[in-house]
């Protein structure tokens, strides 16, 4: 569903630097629906790999995930093969804005890091967004909680070192992601009621790998993050050099360290969670 990122190849190296972060928050944000959290029905709209579902397992009664993507969903299923075995969870590929659901089907819903993708910033309106939220609401119980992980535009300024070695593609980036506030106001267009978002300032995306201050100049570990699916060649050829002068120059890690630093005041993503309302 990706409309720049070639998940096929991806999906083959994507949990090497790819962990599932707020699992706490995911499962307190899903405390406000209607159903106890040991019983919650779980949609993971855009399951990926299936990290995400895994982190959730634990917490809840059943999970369906739905991927476009042929290769993630092979790599959720192998993963998950298990708890797929004993009716934890079902696996259908499909796309998230044309659900293949009744309606009220699910407690709640979640999307990890997901509707960036299916947007090139192009509508500042961002229909394929409101399509998203629209097709969620409809799939979801009265009372049932929409959980959305996002990074707002301050994060992506501010919240991932290695931005600044391309930032040309930061500004693509940019423009993929909704403004938080046209998000909230999707949202309660929508049906929804926004609830408090919540950032993890101490947590990070890629894990231990984020701080690899050598990673950029590694394929597998750029297909960590679809930002440089963003970027050209000629633009990471830079990023590459640019990386490879403060290493000889012996700058790089007080270039990282500042860069990082502004990390902690943002953190990297946001969970935005509201509730159905009831007609």
């Amino acid at each position: 569903m990706s409309r720049y990122e070639d998940y096929a190849t991806v999906s083959k190296s994507y949990d090497e630097t790819r962990v599932p972060i707020g699992t706490d928050i995911l499962c307190r944000c899903l405390g406000a629906a209607a159903a106890p959290l040991s019983e919650i029905r779980l949609l993971d709209a855009g399951c990926g790999t299936g990290a995400y579902s895994r982190a959730m397992l634990p917490h809840v009664g059943r999970i369906d995930a739905v991927d476009l993507n042929e290769g993630m969903l092979a790599v959720a299923r192998a993963k998950l093969s298990g708890d797929e075995a004993a009716g934890r969870i079902a696996f259908h590929q499909g796309s998230i804005d044309a659900l293949p659901f009744e309606d009220e089907s699910f407690d709640a819903a979640m999307i990890n890091q997901v509707l960036h993708h299916i947007e090139d910033g192009a509508d500042p309106s961002f229909p394929a967004y409101a399509a998203v939220i629209a097709e969620m609401h409809r799939v979801l119980r009265p009372g049932g909680v929409l959980v959305i992980n996002i990074c707002t535009h301050e994060q992506l300024r501010e919240g991932y070192w290695y931005y600044d070695l391309a930032p040309e593609a930061r500004e693509a980036c940019i423009r993929c992601h909704v403004p938080t506030e046209r998000l909230l106001s999707m949202l309660n267009a929508a049906g929804f009621q926004p609830r408090a978002p919540e950032a993890p300032l101490d947590a990070v995306m890629q894990g231990e790998a984020y701080f690899d201050m050598s990673g950029p100049l590694k394929e597998s570990w750029r297909k960590g993050d679809s930002f440089w699916a963003l970027a050209t060649d000629e633009q990471i050829a830079n990023a590459e050099a640019r990386l490879r002068e403060m290493q000889a120059a012996g700058t790089l890690e007080a270039w990282f360290q500042e860069r990082d630093e502004r990390r902690r005041g943002v953190g990297q993503f946001t969970f935005f969670s509201a509730v159905k309302r009831r007609e």
